[in-house]
């Protein structure tokens, strides 16, 4: 399994949309990508309400792959040209525990 780890940096003003655009993302990345994506958390900084972070599990890279063409990550780039004030952070992690996501 691989893990993706995304700091995000939000316009304040913009902070509604960010919000709702990542619940988008995150709500089909897990129902519609047929099991490949495990996991999609987005976490709020308690120190900033406009400093997010992503939390996505999936099962291989080809289900990484896979979740690069979806319609809703399209969507996601879209938005985040907007609503982001600097570009995202991310980092690819190999899970090593726990071994199963249901």
């Amino acid at each position: 399994m691989i893990a993706l780890f995304v700091s995000l940096k939000v316009k304040p003003e913009l902070r509604e949309k960010f919000l709702s655009v990542a619940e988008d993302d995150s709500t089909c990345s897990v129902r519609d990508e047929g099991g490949g994506c495990l996991r999609f958390d987005v976490y709020q900084d308690q120190a900033d309400e406009n400093h997010f972070f992503f939390h996505e599990v999936y099962r291989d890279q080809a289900a990484l792959d896979a979740h690069g063409k979806t319609p809703h990550l399209a969507r996601w780039r879209a938005a985040s040209t907007e609503v982001l004030a600097e570009p995202a952070s991310r980092t690819l992690a190999n899970v090593l525990f726990p071994r199963d996501y249901k």
